[in-house]
């Protein structure tokens, strides 16, 4: 997409809500779709001026991508629509800056409880080997995450983790990245087995999801270190993208997760 879009152009209903095709920058209801491209200090260009998107942020008085925080977004934070909701609703500020991402050993499955809100089926979180899905990476500030935790009910519904099971990597990086992810925190939003497997969100729709039944399975098989009080990359493990270690530890001016993400 070269063209702005509304956050409306892709609803949070059903649950997980619908997604765009490309990464993106959202601010005042409006989504400006972001490419990369190495030679910006960011390693991605807002469309469709072609902005240095660390520029972009600074010309609204915001933090670089430096300064945030990458948080895999696999359920409906990843669509626009819910990004509304969250402004509206809690009071999120700011741009949100979503990058389109590649998880491998992870999958976006189906919870054994339901939302209280509007009683459908949430996704959450679990290691799924030899699999490969589609999400978006949030570069989060810090009061963006206060936003997500109260939205996740950390701590009583999810818990805000370093993921140290699988591999993300961004459209147009090769190597993986460390990232926070909200994980299951109770049986309720633990996965729902049906035939002794979790089931995809992929793979089974919203409608279908509801009226399920199953088991709740006693572990979502992710290796993790969760997050208590604020985050750090103090904390944030290496992850190994090809033969060696990705170089993720702390992200210096310039880049997030230890070098520009492009």
């Amino acid at each position: 997409m070269d063209i702005p879009f509304a956050e409306s152009d892709f609803p949070a209903r059903p649950y997980p809500g619908a997604r765009p095709p490309c990464s993106f920058v959202s601010v005042d209801g409006v989504c400006y779709p972001l490419s990369s491209d190495p030679a910006a200090a960011a390693g991605w260009r807002v469309r469709p001026a072609w902005t240095d998107l660390d520029d972009w942020l600074a010309s609204r008085g915001v933090e670089p991508t430096s300064a945030r925080f990458p948080v895999l977004t696999y359920g409906s934070n990843a669509c626009p629509g819910k990004i509304g909701w969250l402004r509206t609703s809690l009071g999120l500020t700011g741009p949100v800056v979503a990058l389109r991402a590649r998880c491998s050993g992870l999958a976006a499955v189906w919870a054994s409880g339901f939302r209280v809100v509007d009683e459908q089926r949430p996704a959450t979180l679990a290691a799924a080997p030899g699999t490969s899905e589609r999400h978006f990476v949030w570069l989060a500030t810090r009061e963006q995450i206060r936003v997500l935790d109260r939205c996740e009910g950390r701590g009583e519904r999810y818990r805000l983790v370093w993921l140290r099971t699988g591999l993300v990597t961004v459209d147009g990086e090769g190597e993986g990245l460390s990232v926070l992810a909200y994980t299951a925190a109770t049986p309720a939003r633990m996965p729902l087995l049906r035939d002794g497997r979790p089931v995809r969100c992929a793979e089974v729709s919203q409608g279908e999801a509801v009226r399920m039944g199953g088991e709740v399975a006693s572990s979502d098989g992710l290796v993790v270190l969760e997050v208590h009080g604020e985050p750090s990359w103090d904390d944030a493990p290496r992850h190994r993208a090809g033969r060696g270690p990705a170089r993720v530890a702390r992200p210096p001016a310039g880049g997030v997760a230890g070098r520009p993400l492009h």
